[in-house]
């Protein structure tokens, strides 16, 4: 079994090229790279540098060595990321990412009652229609409506959104489908799913308006402007507004919930994960 600190000297002779560079690097003298791994060689019984006058060089084996050092490196930084995340209080900011329909109509009329459970997290709340890159900490936590593709990043299914269209209680043409005009989003957002199945629905019945914002259209169906396509916890839920069209073909999207595997077990985070979960599932607007 090779020892660890010589096979992070070997790295460092691997990466910087010369042995008085790997010394820079690990802050010691250069008798003590030449030491360590002369030592990994005998341990290995191969040889793994070839000293040249001016630098060194990987042998064949020791390309495959380096190789596999990298990834016990990676690994190494892992557990001391767990470690430290086994001893974070529940304190702190932790950055939630959510579809804007989620962040400004199911999570933000939720946040005092987080803050009451947990008084020293500061939950942030980005609402977002973009993806954001948990490995670079754009987000601790995020929700999409997409399964998440990332490598290193635990997944979970927290449930499916449906929508469905509404008007306004008193639209005029409520009953007569034929005379529907449609509240959509502009060409910008023509790749959403929900526009593509409002589309498919209004056919060559006319668009009334285009709002990109989730409020706009909400607004905008509450005005009486047209027929909008909501989901249904967000339209179920107007007072102002009634479902319509009983035989339109159905819509939903799932709801993933998405977290960096190093960061799902700190307290903080664990913490908005559990919070999240038990706010969508429990929820009456959202399927399983």
């Amino acid at each position: 079994m090779a020892d660890w600190e010589n096979l992070r000297h070997f790295l460092a002779v691997a990466r910087s090229g010369t042995l008085s560079g790997a010394a820079r690097t690990l802050k010691v003298d250069h008798a003590t790279v030449s030491r360590r791994l002369a030592a990994l060689e005998v341990e290995l019984d191969v040889a793994l540098i070839d000293r040249l006058p001016r630098s060194c060089r990987l042998t064949a084996i020791g390309q495959q060595v380096c190789d596999q050092v990298i990834t016990m490196e990676s690994a190494s930084d892992g557990i001391a990321r767990i470690a430290r995340a086994a001893h974070t209080p529940l304190i702190g900011k932790v950055t939630l990412s959510a579809s804007p329909v989620l962040a400004a109509h199911l999570l933000a009329q939720h946040l005092a009652h987080f803050r009451s459970l947990y008084p020293d997290i500061c939950l942030s709340l980005a609402s977002q229609a973009q993806q954001v890159s948990l490995s670079r900490r754009e987000a601790d936590v995020a929700l999409r409506m997409v399964r998440p593709k990332e490598t290193g990043n635990f997944t979970r299914k927290l449930g499916v959104m449906t929508f469905g269209l509404y008007g306004r209680r008193d639209y005029a043409h409520r009953d007569v489908p034929d005379r529907w005009q449609f509240i959509a989003y502009d060409e910008s957002l023509a790749d959403m799913p929900q526009q593509k199945w409002l589309l498919g629905i209004a056919g060559t019945r006319p668009i009334a308006c285009e709002l990109n914002d989730i409020s706009g259209r909400l607004t905008a169906a509450r005005a009486g402007a047209g027929v909008a396509g909501l989901p249904c916890f967000l339209g179920d839920a107007d007072p102002g507004l009634t479902r319509i069209g009983e035989n339109v073909a159905s819509f939903s999207r799932d709801i993933w919930l998405v977290v960096h595997r190093d960061l799902r077990k700190t307290p903080s985070v664990r913490a908005v994960i559990d919070f999240v979960f038990a706010l969508i599932t429990q929820h009456g607007g959202f399927s399983k």
